[in-house]
C-alpha cells in the first residue's frame, strides 16, 4: 500500500507520467498504469481522506480480491488441531492431514498450498519474546555438544565434554574442558566458573540435565539437593529453563556455537594428552574471544561490556570455597549398613529399613535422618568394604564380636586346665575358628549353671572319652556322670609278628 500512495502522490500532486511515476516508484509502468486505472474507476481523488488506512484503500482498489473474499475462496485447515496433532502423534505426517482435510472438503487447497498456508500461521503463532537482561543477574549455564580428544598413554582415547557459561548482559564467556558430566565435574566447573567472573549472579540457568535437575517441569522442577547446596554455598538462586525450550538460554546457546566454532576448531589438529593441557590451550583462545570487537558494535567487546557493566553487578565470592559433595538417598539393610560407591557404610541400628539421605565428600561419608546427623565415616577409595563403627552395633552383636578366640581360652584357663583344652581342641578341630565360637559360648553359659568343679571334671571328662563339644559337656552335666570316675581306656595289643602268620595279602 505505500507504493500504491506514492504512486497517486506523484500523479496527482506532481504531475509526472507514468515512465516518471514508475522509476521514481521502482516498478514496472504497467503496473503503475493498472493501479491509476483502479483508482479512477473507484473515484478515488488526492490527497486521500484522514481516516482512510491501507485496509480501507486495499479494499476500494481490490474489491473482488480483498484479504476477506481470497479468505473465504476455499475453507481454511483447522491448523491449531494440526499442531496438537503433530505434537502428540511423532510419526504423524503432513500429507495425512491434508488427505483428511480433503476428504471434509474436496475443494479444498492442494498439498503444498496447505503447508504453506500452515507455516505461515505457525510463524505467527511462535513469536519470540525478546529477553532483556540486567547486569550481574543471570549466568547461562550448558554443555557443548563438542569435545576435545584426550590421547592417553595406553594408546586408548576419551572424548572430554566442554562446558560454557556465559553472562546475560555482556556474554562474557567461560569454557573448560572436563572428564565427564557427572555432579562432581558438573559442580567442579561451575564453581571454577564463579572464580573466573570473580563473582557470583542471582541466578544460575542450566537446562534439565540430571546432574542438576532430579524431576523436570515446567513449573516447579525439582533440583538435586546436592545443586541445591552448591547454590546456597554461594547465595544463587537456580532457575532450570523449560523442558525442550532452549531459547529460554539462548545467551548460552549463542556461546556454545561460538566456542565450538572460535575454539574448538582452532584446536582440532592439536593432540591432548591430558584435560589440563586442553584446558591450558582452551583458556588462551578464550582470552582472545572475550577481547575480540563485536561485528556490529566495533568499540565494544565481551570484556570491555563486563569490566563496565557486570562486574560492578555481581556479588562477591563466599570466604571460603565450596566443598564439593555428593547428595544420594539410600535404604537401610537389615544388617543395619547402607550401600554407596560400591561399599558399606554403618548407621544406628535402630534406623534399619528407614530411607536415608547421603552426604559424599570427598574425604567424608555424613548420613542423615530426618535432617539430623546419624552417622560420619571417613570415604573408602576401594570396593566392596565394610566400613562399621561398633556402637552402631545392637548390645547382643557387640557382646558375641567381644569373644574372640584369645578371650575364650582366658575363661576357660579361669576355670581350669582342662576346660582351657577343651576349648582349644573346639577351636582347633573346625576349620574356622568362627565355626566353634558357639559351642565355647555354649561352654560359658553353662558355666553360669554349674559350679568350676563340676565344669573342671565334666571337661576332664569329655577329653578322656573323647567327648568333644558342647552338647556332649552338657550330657555329662545333666546326668551327673562328671562325678563318676573314669575307667581308664583298655590296653591296645599289638599284633605279633611270625613267620607262620598269614596276613591279608594271603587271601587276596
Amino acid at each position: 500500500m505505500r507504493k500504491i500512495r506514492e504512486i497517486l502522490r506523484l500523479h496527482y500532486e506532481q504531475k509526472l507520467g507514468q515512465r516518471q511515476i514508475a522509476r521514481g516508484a521502482s516498478v514496472s509502468q504497467s503496473t503503475v498504469h493498472e493501479y491509476l486505472q483502479r483508482a479512477q474507476a473507484a473515484g478515488i481523488e488526492w490527497p486521500l481522506p484522514e481516516e482512510w488506512d491501507e485496509e480501507r484503500l486495499e479494499a476500494a482498489l481490490f474489491p473482488s480480491g480483498s484479504t476477506a473474499a481470497r479468505s473465504a475462496k476455499h475453507a481454511l485447515p483447522d491448523f491449531a488441531h494440526i499442531r496438537e496433532q503433530l505434537e502428540q502423534h511423532r510419526e504423524l505426517t503432513k500429507e495425512l492431514l491434508w488427505e483428511e482435510y480433503r476428504a471434509q472438503h474436496p475443494e479444498g487447497y492442494c498439498y503444498s498450498r496447505f503447508c504453506k498456508l500452515y507455516r505461515r500461521w505457525k510463524k505467527q503463532q511462535d513469536v519470540v519474546l525478546r529477553q532483556e537482561h540486567t547486569p550481574g543477574e543471570k549466568l547461562f549455564v550448558d554443555w557443548a555438544g563438542a569435545t576435545i580428544a584426550i590421547h592417553h598413554a595406553d594408546g586408548t582415547i576419551t572424548q572430554a565434554p566442554l562446558f560454557v557459561s556465559a553472562l546475560g548482559v555482556s556474554s562474557y564467556t567461560y569454557a573448560e574442558a572436563a572428564p565427564n558430566q557427572q555432579m562432581g565435574h558438573w559442580l567442579k566447573v561451575q564453581r571454577n566458573a564463579l572464580e573466573f567472573y570473580g563473582g557470583c549472579p542471582k541466578l544460575l540457568i542450566p537446562d534439565n540435565t540430571k546432574t542438576g535437575v532430579t524431576k523436570a517441569c515446567r513449573y516447579e522442577p525439582d533440583l538435586n539437593p546436592t545443586y541445591q547446596e552448591f547454590a546456597a554455598h554461594y547465595r544463587i538462586a537456580v532457575l532450570p529453563t523449560r523442558p525442550r525450550k532452549p531459547r529460554d538460554k539462548a545467551k548460552v546457546e549463542s556461546a556454545v556455537q561460538v566456542v565450538q566454532r572460535w575454539i574448538v576448531m582452532r584446536l582440532r589438529g592439536r593432540r591432548f594428552f591430558s584435560i589440563a593441557d586442553a584446558n591450558q590451550a582452551i583458556r588462551e583462545l578464550l582470552e582472545q574471544l572475550n577481547q575480540r570487537p563485536f561485528r556490529k558494535r566495533r568499540e565494544e567487546s565481551r570484556r570491555s561490556l563486563f569490566e563496565k557493566l557486570d562486574r560492578p553487578a555481581l556479588q562477591p565470592l563466599p570466604a571460603e570455597r565450596y566443598d564439593l559433595s555428593q547428595w544420594a538417598q539410600a535404604r537401610v539393610n537389615i544388617d543395619y549398613h547402607i550401600a554407596f560407591d560400591a561399599n558399606w557404610y554403618s548407621v544406628p541400628y535402630s534406623l534399619t529399613g528407614e530411607l536415608v539421605d547421603v552426604r559424599a565428600t570427598p574425604a567424608t561419608i555424613e548420613i542423615f535422618h530426618r535432617g539430623k546427623r546419624v552417622a560420619s565415616h571417613l570415604r573408602n577409595r576401594g570396593r566392596h568394604h565394610n566400613i562399621t563403627q561398633n556402637e552402631h552395633r545392637p548390645k547382643s552383636h557387640r557382646a558375641h564380636l567381644e569373644w574372640t578366640p584369645s578371650r575364650m581360652v582366658r575363661w576357660a584357663s579361669a576355670t581350669g586346665p582342662h576346660t582351657a583344652q577343651l576349648v582349644e581342641r573346639i577351636l582347633d578341630d573346625k576349620p574356622h575358628p568362627e565355626m566353634g565360637y558357639r559351642a565355647c559360648l555354649g561352654l560359658i553359659r553353662l558355666a553360669t549353671k554349674y559350679t568350676a568343679a563340676r565344669m573342671e571334671a565334666a571337661c576332664e571328662r569329655a577329653l578322656l572319652t573323647g567327648a568333644i563339644g558342647y552338647r556332649r559337656v552338657k550330657s555329662i552335666l545333666e546326668n551327673s556322670l562328671d562325678a563318676q570316675p573314669v575307667s581308664p581306656p583298655p590296653e591296645i595289643r599289638t599284633p605279633i609278628d611270625h613267620e607262620n602268620l598269614r596276613g591279608p595279602e594271603y587271601f587276596q
